[in-house]
């Protein structure tokens, strides 16, 4: 760290992660909290959720459980506010709430179905930036990070995923240009697939264990939270603006 002439130094910092309770979120949470950092899950799964802020504690670290939906606006607004309150910062946004909705054929989308995955995948993103950037910009340092997919190239047989998954892309790439001068920095990660509640039951067994991908495997969530620690720490002292592929291979896959 001390040959980085860039580098703030290390602190006690706070990180909200939203979709925190499972799946890369938690392992992000876990990872985040050996690092040092105190830890504010928002998600809707209570039980998950009580589950990860006890794995938090007991590495030694303070932890929060909020139970937000992220498509509500206030809700997420509140999330922040409550952050502030309990911890007096706010240092860290990491946004792995998202929802894949259904494989659907284009014409058979309903205007609900695709309404839903935006105000999740999308507006959610938004508002937990547009909440929290203020508060890194007050202090001179921030760090945010969305998790993204490749399915941001067009995605056949889920559009509305692939859309709001393009979506999230074009934001980093718009918020990572607008802060760095100011010590906020953000950035996205594609991690493919992950071994999650949101990809395993999608496939057989016998696709899990021979997926087709050059490293002839898919990734543990535990891969993609070490990461998103490199890109949320003081470490980071040049990237933003970027989508960090984390897929065992080169394109689309």
């Amino acid at each position: 760290m001390n040959k980085l002439r860039y580098a703030a130094p290390v602190e006690p910092r706070v990180a909200i992660i939203t979709g925190g309770a499972r799946g890369i979120g938690a392992a992000t949470a876990l990872r985040l909290a050996e690092a040092g950092r105190d830890i504010v899950i928002a998600d809707m799964l209570d039980v998950e959720a009580s589950q990860t802020i006890r794995d938090v504690q007991a590495l030694g670290r303070r932890a929060m459980y909020l139970k937000v939906d992220v498509s509500n606006e206030q809700a997420v607004t509140d999330m922040v506010n409550q952050t502030m309150v309990a911890f007096g910062r706010l240092d860290i946004l990491v946004c792995c709430a998202g929802i894949f909705g259904v494989e659907t054929p284009y014409l058979k989308i309903t205007s609900d179905t695709f309404a839903r995955c935006l105000a999740i995948n999308v507006m959610g993103v938004h508002f937990a930036h547009q909440a929290a950037i203020p508060h890194m910009l007050a202090q001179g340092w921030g760090r945010c990070v969305s998790i993204t997919s490749g399915a941001r190239l067009g995605a056949t047989h889920n559009v509305p995923y692939g859309v709001s998954k393009g979506a999230v892309w074009s934001l980093v790439m718009a918020l990572g240009n607008a802060y760095p001068s100011q010590g906020v920095f953000v950035n996205g990660v594609e991690p493919g697939r992950a071994l999650t509640e949101m990809v395993v039951p999608r496939f057989t067994p016998e696709h899990l264990a021979n997926p087709g991908i050059p490293i002839g495997r898919y990734s543990d969530a535990n891969e993609v939270s070490e990461v998103i620690e490199f890109l949320t720490s003081e470490r980071n002292t040049y990237t933003t603006g970027a989508v960090w592929s984390v897929k065992g291979a080169s394109g689309w896959s």
